[in-house]
């Protein structure tokens, strides 16, 4: 396959989720990660679209003017590099990811980011649900532990887990970092 036919997209990874609020965070080397493979990709030639979570609300960690709302450093964006802005989990409503993609002839889409239940997990349904192909890389995003309904507490290694369960071989391909570069990247 083509090189210039697959596509990485980095989801939310910002200095939001470096906040205290969130509490118990798994996987603290995912950005470390999401960094090694956009490198890979970047020397590839593959599309690179960051994801960047946006919210009207002042106070908010994701609002423009507040520190939160950039990109962190390791994977900041280059010259070329698209950078879409959402307000929703998913990256492809009220956006042009799909068009974008599409467009740029991208059949095949990796997905990386933060956090794994929510953002990723919606951008990757909706990926899968469109007919990309799409991968989503276990190591390169991770979860914050949360409350159930019932206000029991689920620790983030669980949430995390869950989540990909969810999404494997349904919506995704789930891969590790050093599969997916043993596959597309080497």
């Amino acid at each position: 396959m083509n090189e210039k036919k697959k596509g990485l997209i980095m989801v939310d990874v910002q200095k939001a989720f470096d906040d205290k609020q969130w509490g118990e965070r798994n996987n603290l080397n995912a950005e470390e990660n999401i960094s090694k493979i956009l490198q890979l990709c970047r020397k590839k030639g593959w599309l690179i679209i960051h994801i960047q979570h946006t919210s009207d609300n002042p106070n908010s960690v994701f609002h423009p003017m507040n520190e939160g709302f950039s990109i962190k450093e390791i994977v900041e964006p280059i010259d070329g590099e698209v950078i879409i802005t959402k307000k929703v989990n998913s990256s492809f409503i009220g956006t042009n990811l799909e068009e974008y993609l599409k467009v740029n002839e991208i059949s095949t889409v990796v997905i990386t980011g933060l956090t794994t239940p929510h953002c990723v997990s919606t951008t990757t349904r909706m990926s899968g649900n469109l007919g990309f192909n799409t991968y989503l890389i276990s190591d390169a995003t991770a979860a914050f532990g949360m409350k159930d309904q019932n206000e029991r507490y689920i620790d983030a290694e669980t949430i995390h887990e869950v989540s990909l369960a969810t999404l494997h071989e349904e919506f995704a391909t789930i891969l590790t970092t050093e599969q997916l570069i043993n596959k597309f990247l080497r």
